[in-house]
């Protein structure tokens, strides 16, 4: 028993022998078979790099350059309308109601000042003729007996009181005659007409500038009130760009600074300069600026939304055209060229990207704020950075894929 005890535990030491080397033999091929992390972490450093053969280098018509120094304006951004002067925009009503008896106008009319545009009718004008011509004829009698007070108190005839009485009643009616004649003036009655008996049921009504009527209020037979606004008339002669500034950039604006203007229903850029800037402060915490538009154009709309770009000065800066910029993701990034190599026959073009921050842009050229690794002698990808941003980002997927 003892004998056979002793060979059993040696069969079973023989064994745990055997499966242990087995198992050091295992992990020996596993280390060997298995990728280094050196290499891993290798083909992640490649991500930013992008090769392109002869072929596809040409196709993408790479163009390269260096970073350049430019001076690059500062400017503001803001939106605004176009509008008019108060006195270019006109309300047309008649001091007193009457029927609307004729009219020839229409949105978008073209008129000139003193034209024609409208006549009312209304009895009353008649009463008004009616009570001036009555009333000017007590006129010159009460003038005459006032003369005549006169003379009777400088003989000591009458009473001081009597000729007191006599002054106070022309004085009235003089007056009277005088409120009289302007209402028939404001309704364009000629009161020499009315003193040669000549009496007038309808006025006319004339345009006070030229412009184009923007609004048609009534129509004929429609009785219209003293408040009632006829017709809209405006001068597009003097239209100026309103724009909404921001509180924050009010430190910046200048009287005469330069602005570039651009209409929502317009790609054409205008040029304007900064005439009036506002003194208060809106509960949106901007301020109005009114701009004059250097060329004036009677085409162009009251109330047309635009977009107006103030410069409010220029710095020189490290450039690069707005083509060499493109967006990756959150990222605005830029390529270098990275040098090449040989594949057979092949030449094989390497770039890499780089992400850089961008500051104003101005005329085709943004502003770079560039990292260290990068300076002036730095050749840079300036045009066909698009096609190398697709093919990285392409290329990254296949690499996902895998």
């Amino acid at each position: 028993m003892k004998r056979n005890y002793l060979s059993y535990i040696s069969i079973l030491m023989l064994t745990a022998f055997l499966l242990s080397c087995g198992s050091k033999a295992d992990n020996q091929e596993t280390k060997e078979g298995a990728v280094p992390e050196e290499k891993a972490e290798d083909d992640h450093g490649h991500e930013n790099e992008v090769e392109l053969s002869s072929i596809q280098y040409k196709a993408a018509e790479i163009q390269l350059g260096k970073i350049e120094e430019r001076e690059l304006g500062q400017t503001i951004k803001a939106n605004g309308v176009l509008d008019v002067p108060p006195q270019n925009l006109v309300s047309i009503s008649v001091p007193f109601g009457g029927f609307l008896r004729s009219t020839d106008l229409l949105q978008g009319s073209r008129v000139k000042k003193g034209q024609l545009i409208a006549t009312i009718q209304n009895p009353e004008y008649i009463q008004f003729q009616q009570d001036y011509l009555e009333s000017k004829s007590q006129l010159e009698f009460l003038e005459a007996e006032y003369k005549r007070q006169e003379e009777l108190a400088s003989a000591n005839i009458n009473s001081k009181k009597t000729l007191q009485k006599a002054k106070a009643e022309y004085l009235s009616m003089q007056a009277r005659v005088q409120g009289l004649k302007a209402k028939l003036q404001l309704i364009n009655i000629n009161t020499a007409s009315v003193e040669n008996g000549n009496f007038k049921s309808t006025v006319s009504v004339h345009s006070p500038i030229n412009g184009y009527v923007t609004a048609v209020n009534v129509n004929i037979g429609s009785f219209i009130n003293p408040t009632d606004v006829l017709f809209r008339i405006v001068d597009t002669e003097h239209l100026h760009a309103e724009l909404t500034i921001y509180e924050r950039d009010m430190p910046k604006l200048k009287i005469g600074q330069r602005v570039r203007v651009y209409l929502s229903n317009d790609k054409k850029e205008r040029l304007a300069k900064v005439h009036l800037i506002g003194r208060e402060v809106s509960n949106e915490r901007t301020i109005t600026v009114h701009c004059h538009l250097d060329d004036e154009d009677i085409s162009l709309i009251p109330g047309t939304f635009l977009t107006g770009i103030v410069e409010t000065g220029a710095t020189k800066v490290t450039a690069l055209p707005d083509e060499a910029i493109v967006q990756n993701g959150t990222a605005k990034v830029i390529f270098i060229a990275n040098g090449s190599r040989k594949e057979g026959n092949e030449t094989v073009q390497l770039f890499k990207a780089v992400e850089v921050t961008t500051g104003v842009a101005e005329g085709g050229f943004t502003e770079v704020i560039l990292p260290s690794e990068i300076d002036k002698t730095t050749t840079i990808v300036t045009k066909g950075a698009y096609d190398l941003l697709a093919k990285m980002n392409s290329g990254e997927e296949e690499g996902h894929g895998h």
